[in-house]
């Protein structure tokens, strides 16, 4: 790890709020000052912060989080401020200027508002700036949400094509078990198959955050699929991210990057767009896909949803496991009347398509674990 050129880190609520509410400054400088010490290595770094929501609590000195959706945008609102100038604060005094960027799930969703946020992430780093981001949760609805920041973080790496993905939390890694109340717990150090190790999550460990290690897990899958390897630290020793950058194996958790990792058009696809509907293919159709072939209406046996012409789809087999994702070259009303057709009938009943693929492999990625 020590060739590094760009690094993102994820830091949640637990790590940067006092339990009472209200955001704890000492947390934002040692994070200013871990960021200010790998600007001075050479290594770039894209900062992806949580907080706004528990930040706002403190600044209006509510008691608790608000429960609606309205109370938590508003105080998410305020809070996003709050943050933002703490950051700007503690950055300044160290020579580094930061830039607040918020992003919605769309903006990941639609592939030309997601090269737009490549392009202006990319031109803040050439500027020599430090990104901060967050998602917009005063504005996004449940239905757009990134759900946790975790994911977003895995996201944003991508986006940037870092080199590592450090996500601090408040454990010192991933455990065989719940150290909590097991004391033979024994901590992972490294994860080469993350299928072996999904079913240690537990649930979310703070109040004031959304994440647990569900979200994390999830978080390395998207990463380490990009070819990103992914570092689960404690916060209470953010400095050693220092030592990641130097080549060094800090206490934590290490997420080792595929082998076969997805680049590009396929990484939007995957985790990136939003899919329309549902193509449910039979088991012949499964294991053509899995030995890089493209989809053909003979392999289809039912669809789910309403789409349009190179919209994106779920590609599931006959049992509902998703096997893929693509863009689709038929629409759904035109997919319904040729579905399980040989190619000949199929291009007989619709001649206005370029060739005979439902799905390219092209524009397909696989998503079974094991499969790129």
């Amino acid at each position: 790890m020590s060739d590094l050129r760009r690094i993102v880190i994820k830091i949640g609520s637990s790590s940067l709020n006092h339990p009472q509410g209200g955001l704890d400054e000492q947390a934002i400088e040692r994070i200013a000052q871990v960021i200010a010490e790998i600007r001075q290595m050479g290594v770039e770094c894209v900062l992806v912060s949580s907080g706004a929501v528990a930040a706002g609590v403190g600044k209006l000195g509510l008691k608790a989080k608000p429960k609606n959706v309205a109370g938590k945008q508003a105080v998410a609102a305020v809070g996003q401020g709050v943050l933002i100038e703490q950051y700007a604060l503690a950055l300044e005094t160290r020579g580094l200027i930061c830039a607040q960027v918020l992003l919605s799930r769309l903006d990941l969703a639609e592939a030309s508002r997601y090269r737009n946020a490549q392009n202006t992430l990319e031109q803040l780093l050439r500027y020599q700036v430090i990104p901060i981001i967050n998602e917009n949760d005063t504005v996004a609805v449940e239905e757009l949400c990134f759900g946790d920041n975790d994911r977003l973080s895995a996201l944003v790496a991508g986006l940037v094509h870092g080199d590592l993905l450090v996500i601090l939390t408040d454990v010192d890694g991933l455990y065989s078990a719940n150290p909590k109340t097991d004391p033979e717990a024994k901590l992972i150090p490294e994860v080469k198959d993350l299928t072996q190790v999904m079913g240690l999550a537990g649930g979310a460990g703070s109040s004031l955050g959304t994440g647990g290690m569900v979200t994390k897990l999830k978080a390395a899958e998207i990463a380490t699929r990009f070819g990103i390897g992914m570092f689960l630290l404690n916060s209470q020793r953010m400095e050693d991210i220092l030592k990641l950058v130097k080549g060094e194996k800090p206490l934590g958790t290490y997420f080792v990057p595929a082998s076969h990792r997805l680049l590009g058009k396929k990484r939007w696809i995957a985790y990136g767009g939003l899919s329309e509907g549902s193509i449910y293919i039979d088991e012949g159709a499964v294991q053509a896909l899995l030995k890089g072939k493209s989809l053909l209406a003979s392999g289809i046996t039912g669809i789910e949803g309403s789409w349009e012409r190179k919209e994106l789809v779920r590609i599931n087999s006959q049992d509902g496991v998703e096997v893929a994702r693509g863009l689709v070259e038929l629409s759904s009303e035109e997919l319904e009347r040729v579905r399980g057709m040989h190619s000949a009938e199929m291009l007989s009943l619709i001649p206005d398509l370029e060739g005979e693929e439902v799905v390219h492999r092209d524009n397909m990625t696989i998503m079974l674990e094991g499969y790129c």
